[in-house]
């Protein structure tokens, strides 16, 4: 059951990083991709302007818990690799109706 929300917000510089290894890492991933996404985080604003011209990206899904913690795992890898990309990584559990 996909009762489960994650949602990857990172630099578009490692979008194709990202999406390069959760699709190989787990074949039958689905997920929607918003490829330009302002804002601004602790350490940095990224609004696609002169003056703060970098931008992010949104990646989310509804996943099974256990695809959940991979891609979690999956993640924290990419964030050790790219420490200062902004690589956020969030998960919310759908409520009971």
């Amino acid at each position: 059951m996909n009762n489960y929300r994650i949602e990857i917000i990172a630099n578009q510089s490692v979008e194709d990083d990202i999406t390069e290894v959760l699709e190989e890492q787990i074949p039958d991933f689905e997920y929607t991709l918003l490829p330009t996404v302002h804002g601004r985080g602790l350490r940095s604003k990224k609004l696609g302007s002169n003056t703060w011209p970098e931008q992010n990206f949104l990646m989310f899904a509804y996943v099974s818990r256990e695809v959940a913690l991979k891609v979690k795992e999956i993640i924290g890898a990419v964030i050790q690799r790219f420490p200062k990309e902004g690589i956020s990584f969030f998960c919310v559990q759908e409520a009971e109706l």
